[in-house]
């Protein structure tokens, strides 16, 4: 999986593209925790993630709630499989997905 990371001031656009799995996530997670001190806005660009697990989701919702204390968190450019992974998980109820 790709990471790119784009900040303008409190705002950070992380674009994301591959797969979001077992294997990827703990470098999503590892890139999260020394990214996010001072953002007031975190954006998803899921445009090209092809797959995300449960361990994505997992870092997903962590992120949520770190942002849900300092700012606020946006997923744009789902796909409809991805779609479809947080329609069955509930995720769609939890994230803010534009």
């Amino acid at each position: 999986m790709n990471i790119v990371k784009k900040q303008d001031g409190t705002t950070l656009t992380i674009e994301l593209d591959g797969r979001l799995d077992t294997v990827t996530s703990p470098q999503l997670e590892s890139e999260l925790r020394s990214s996010v001190d001072g953002i007031t806005e975190l954006i998803f660009d899921l445009a090209n993630l092809a797959y995300v697990s449960s361990a994505g989701l997992r870092v997903l919702l962590a992120a949520q709630k770190v942002m849900n204390r300092q700012g606020k968190m946006i997923i744009r450019n789902v796909t409809p499989e991805i779609m479809d992974i947080f329609d069955v998980t509930g995720f769609v109820d939890i994230l803010n997905i534009e």
